[in-house]
């Protein structure tokens, strides 16, 4: 599924669902916010991105608990899920995904190595769900590998096969 395609069926999912979703959006920059609007008409659809790299926007403008970055990092299951609540929280959508990761060149760990990106799609205020992906490859093609896993999956979550 390329980035289009995913973005245009989420579209089309939220739309018969009467709903509007947000992003909260860390390695990847706003990619995902990039790609939805890149669709006529996704202002029916998607409500608002937030762009938030730093621990302090992430805190800030998402209300990510200071304790949640300190215990678990920024990169972990914990604050994808408080990004992804955040994004609800402080928008009008009804749901959201969240991403944060390494995406490299530096700042990867043994236990965080670069690639390593965490998702997190609100479904509601209720239902959160979480995945981490390792992925390949250079800075630019994990932002783009990460934009794509987070529209295709969230399509998924929304209209499994």
């Amino acid at each position: 599924m390329d980035l289009i395609k995913a973005a245009t069926q989420l579209g089309r999912i939220l739309q018969q669902q009467n709903k509007m979703c947000t992003t909260a959006e860390s390695c990847t920059g706003g990619g995902v916010a990039e790609a939805i609007t890149a669709i006529p008409g996704s202002s029916k659809w998607f409500e608002r991105g937030f762009v938030v790299y730093s621990n302090d926007a992430k805190r800030e403008l998402l209300g990510v608990p200071l304790e949640t970055i300190k215990a678990h990092g920024a990169v972990s299951e914990e604050t994808a899920k408080a990004m992804a609540l955040g994004a609800l929280k402080h928008s009008h959508g009804q749901m959201s995904v969240a991403i944060t990761g390494i995406a490299g060149p530096d700042d990867g760990t043994s236990e965080k190595p670069v690639g390593t990106v965490w998702f997190a799609w609100a479904l509601d205020k209720d239902q959160v769900i979480a995945e981490c992906r390792l992925l390949d490859g250079d800075r630019n093609s994990i932002r783009q590998q990460s934009v794509l896993y987070a529209l295709s999956r969230w399509v998924r979550l929304l209209a499994p096969i």
